[in-house]
């Protein structure tokens, strides 16, 4: 995971603890919208094609944003959804081979410890569905055909909102996803790509 954006993450919480006014309690019945900078952090080695030839999934960044649905002041429903994510594919020795898109909704379910306090942290577990499209080849797999397949997997995540003015937070949020896609190479399967990254949200958010 990118050591900048984390550190913006912890940043975030602890300025926004001082900023905290009075608090604006959770309620059930209440929407909860977020949007900011998202950063997604694929872990290394995603595919070993050979002994020490692997495919690496560079990180990735783009806007998101989260709907919540409190069902009661503890529990949340919430959607996450993005502009998509464009990463590029490098293989060793090689430098970079192919780019793709991707977009990674995740539906969560959530528990607010502290809904009537102006600091709220949460954990969260859900489902996500990753799709990939757009996919490029270049360099020595010019003019090849790379297909990836969508991705269905778990997702946990812990989070923040710190109130800083009336119904207006700022929100840290990191998750880790289950992402594993399928990769073919002019039709024909080189395994699973294991992507399982690190995602990483600063916003703003809203209640209404």
């Amino acid at each position: 995971m990118s050591s900048k954006m984390l550190k913006s993450a912890v940043a975030v919480a602890l300025a926004g603890g001082l900023w905290a006014g009075a608090a604006q309690a959770y309620e059930a019945g209440d929407w909860i919208g977020r949007v900011g900078v998202y950063g997604v952090y694929p872990k290394s080695d995603n595919l070993t094609l050979a002994p020490g030839v692997d495919l690496d999934v560079d990180d990735g960044y783009s806007l998101g944003f989260t709907i919540t649905y409190m069902a009661t002041p503890n529990i949340g429903i919430e959607l996450l959804g993005a502009w998509p994510f464009s990463h590029d594919i490098s293989l060793t020795g090689a430098g970079k081979v192919a780019k793709t898109k991707q977009l990674p909704p995740v539906l969560s379910v959530q528990y607010h410890f502290m809904p009537q306090s102006n600091i709220r942290p949460y954990v969260g577990v859900g489902l996500n569905y990753t799709f990939f499209f757009d996919e490029e080849t270049t360099g020595p797999l010019s003019g090849t055909s790379l297909k990836l397949e969508d991705s269905w997997g778990l997702a946990g995540q812990v989070g923040i909102d710190i109130d800083v003015a009336q119904n207006w937070f700022v929100n840290a949020d990191i998750r880790y996803i289950d992402i594993d896609t399928k990769a073919k190479l002019n039709g024909d399967g080189i395994g699973t790509v294991n992507i399982d990254p690190w995602v990483v949200g600063l916003n703003v958010g809203t209640r209404f």
